[in-house]
């Protein structure tokens, strides 16, 4: 009687090629064209950031070597848009503004806004109340809260009232139409509403120090000023480049709280090269002119951000 591998059941009802000895490794499948994953996937996305942003840039820049009003045709002049911005007071002065607007923001929120992490890191009860109060302003409308804090420095708001109604009626002025304040009233503005941004980002920062480091500082003997500046600060570096990185970024391109406060005004003593490029395109129809101012902010905002990277970007061996 001869042996077999196995039962007239099985001979008839399994298939061959799934009886013992007899398996085929699985065929591969091919990828799906639709496999989630592809790169492809990316393409609108990557397609709509290349026209709004490159090419947009580049066909601006362009222009910026022009003569063009935004309507017709238009003649290569080279650089005599940018003569005549160097040559000219009043983009001399808005340049300043920028500047001063940049890096007064980016200081005074920065520091702000890691003071409130630092304090708002502890075991407070009411510490996430707190945060949600602070990272408030930053999701409000610019141009909502720029109007609110119009009327809190008008003439007669809330501040004028205060300082009436303690005796100080010399102090009480238009701020926002006195020349010498106005720019004041913008940064005050600027800052506010960027403090709750940058305590974010410290914060997320401050969650991946240590704090065995902080406790073994403090059994050395190293005191709280000590233990910031050696081991907390170095420790939260890339929160510090991310964080200044984009406050000098949003600083240098500042308008709408300035076209919903001053408009620019008074006398130019808040005009900004965000402002003038407004005003020289889409007011003046100058628009090669306007390019120009813009290509020429676009090149100020790359070189500021690359040496903001440079200083504050360092190796943690380093420290």
């Amino acid at each position: 009687m001869s042996l077999r591998t196995g039962s007239e059941t099985e001979l008839v009802i399994v298939p061959k090629s799934a009886r013992k000895g007899h398996r085929r490794p699985p065929t591969p499948r091919r990828p799906g064209l639709l496999k989630f994953g592809h790169w492809w996937w990316a393409l609108p996305g990557i397609i709509l950031v290349l026209a709004v942003h490159y090419v947009a840039t580049t066909i601006g820049g362009f222009f910026a070597f022009t003569d063009w009003s935004g309507i017709g045709s238009f003649a290569w002049i080279g650089f005599d848009n940018f003569a005549r911005i160097f040559g000219d007071p009043t983009q001399i002065g808005s340049l300043g503004n920028t500047l001063f607007l940049a890096f007064v923001s980016v200081i005074l929120s920065n520091i702000a806004g890691l003071a409130l992490a630092l304090g708002l890191n502890r075991g407070l009860k009411t510490r996430y109340a707190l945060r949600v109060l602070f990272f408030m302003p930053v999701v409000l409308s610019p141009l909502a809260v720029a109007y609110v804090w119009k009327f809190i420095f008008d003439y007669n708001g809330p501040i004028n009232a205060f300082l009436r109604a303690l005796g100080f009626d010399e102090f009480a002025r238009a701020w926002v139409a006195d020349p010498m304040w106005a720019i004041w009233t913008i940064l005050v503005v600027v800052v506010w509403q960027n403090i709750g941004f940058a305590m974010v980002i410290y914060m997320a920062g401050l969650a991946a120090v240590p704090v065995e480091i902080e406790e073994a500082a403090a059994i050395d003997g190293a005191n709280l000023w000590q233990r910031f500046w050696h081991v907390t600060l170095p420790s939260i570096r890339p929160a510090v480049a991310i964080a200044t990185t984009l406050g000098l970024v949003n600083g240098l391109r500042i308008f709408d709280q300035i076209m919903a406060m001053t408009g620019g005004g008074p006398a130019g003593a808040t005009e900004t090269l965000a402002t003038q490029v407004y005003k020289e395109s889409f007011a003046l129809g100058n628009f090669g002119y306007g390019a120009a101012l813009a290509l020429l902010l676009t090149v100020i905002i790359l070189v500021f951000a690359i040496i903001q990277q440079r200083l504050t970007n360092g190796r943690p061996e380093e420290d």
